[in-house]
């Protein structure tokens, strides 16, 4: 029996969870809190978990926080975010806190059950486009390829934007127009293939 904790605070996805698991031959669900704080007032020292899925938004302290605090309080006890971000910095905010699995909202409801069998089996579930930025990020050789793909002029916007600049304190400084930022942004995020600024930022730590 895989015994189920969830933590999300949208109450018709909740319990959405909670019928589906319930219903499933080989699991139980024995909490369900709209937040993390609820989750750990529920959660007393009789009841065991194997596996929680927590959300990342919700009210209170964020779920990436609550699997630290997960961990610490049962350390054989697994946790899936299942959740809708899918940029860089909260991925891997989320896996250095202790988090097993990643799954995006989206998520058909019997591939989460295949994932929290894999997980139990001893694997890593993922979205696949999850799984795919992780193994770029520990791929630094590929990284280095695309880089040499920008423009000395991209290159400087690249190192302005890790440095926390806004496009307009980007295009005050290179003194060109905002456009003209917007455009080799653009350009950036093709080559070096990310889609936000947390994921361009991310690179840096690689």
């Amino acid at each position: 029996m895989i015994r189920l904790g969830i933590i999300e605070d949208d109450e018709q996805i909740r319990r959405m969870l909670v019928d589906f698991f319930l219903d499933q031959p080989g699991f139980s669900c024995l909490l369900a809190a709209h937040s993390v704080e609820s989750f750990f007032e529920q959660w007393k020292d009789d009841i065991f978990l194997d596996i929680v899925l927590s959300d990342i938004g919700v009210p209170g302290e964020s779920g990436i926080k609550g699997v630290q605090r997960i961990k610490k309080h049962a350390p054989k006890c697994q946790v899936i975010m299942l959740t809708v971000y899918d940029d860089a910095n909260r991925v891997f905010q989320a896996l250095c806190n202790g988090a097993s699995g990643y799954l995006l909202k989206q998520t058909p409801l019997s591939k989460i059950k295949e994932a929290v069998l894999s997980l139990h089996e001893g694997g890593a579930p993922m979205s696949p486009g999850i799984a795919r930025m992780v193994v770029e990020y520990f791929n630094p050789k590929h990284t280095e390829d695309l880089q040499e793909k920008l423009t000395p002029r991209e290159a400087q916007v690249v190192e302005a934007i890790e440095e926390g600049l806004t496009n307009k304190e980007v295009a005050i400084r290179f003194d060109i127009s905002l456009e003209t930022v917007k455009y080799h942004i653009k350009n950036i995020y093709e080559k070096l293939q990310v889609n936000s600024r947390h994921a361009l930022i991310s690179r840096k730590y690689k």
